[in-house]
């Protein structure tokens, strides 16, 4: 059973519908640790060598955060410029990530036909996390896919509670190794 890491990020969780339900759907499941980075550090003076302990400890890395501005909240950028440490991530000593996956799970309020060559936003989700896949490269760490959740802002309820659910059966797979990461 892989162990894994979520890197949650959201600067307005009390007003989220859909990451709250996120969270409540996944608390307490075992091999799986949730690690709230606002929460933590609203201050966002982020303790390195915690950090890096914390990464130490698991097999998958995923950033949890809203699509914000093609990007994540800044408090991921925040604790990728610290403890992505050169000598220590990533460079010729920097092997601690080696053999780790990372990816994302994402949440857009807009549909997912809005998120190709021809729509709205003009390239996929998947292409706007480039920065995370380069680092997961750059760190010797394998990408997969991001896990997205698109129309959250028209999503009901229901549909909350499903994607909620999917979610954490996803989480499940990929901790047992019944998910292909590629």
């Amino acid at each position: 059973m892989a162990k894994i890491l979520i890197l949650f990020a959201h600067p307005a969780l009390e007003k989220s519908r859909v990451h709250a339900q996120l969270l409540t759907a996944i608390r307490g499941m075992q091999g799986i640790t949730l690690h709230d980075l606002y929460e933590v550090y609203p201050d966002m003076n982020i303790d390195v060598r915690h950090e890096q302990s914390l990464l130490l400890q698991h097999d998958i890395i995923l950033f949890q955060h809203p699509l914000y501005w093609y990007s994540a909240p800044a408090i991921i950028k925040q604790w990728m410029d610290l403890v992505l440490e050169h000598g220590w991530a990533y460079g010729r000593t920097g092997t601690a990530l080696r053999g780790k996956t990372a990816g994302n799970v994402i949440s857009a309020g807009s549909q997912e036909t809005a998120y190709h060559k021809e729509g709205w936003h003009r390239h996929t989700a998947s292409e706007f996390m480039l920065p995370f896949r380069q680092t997961a490269a750059l760190c010797n760490m394998q990408y997969i896919e991001p896990y997205v959740i698109y129309g959250t802002h028209k999503l009901n309820y229901s549909g909350i509670s499903e994607a909620a659910i999917a979610y954490k059966q996803m989480l499940e797979q990929l901790r047992d190794g019944q998910l292909k990461i590629q």
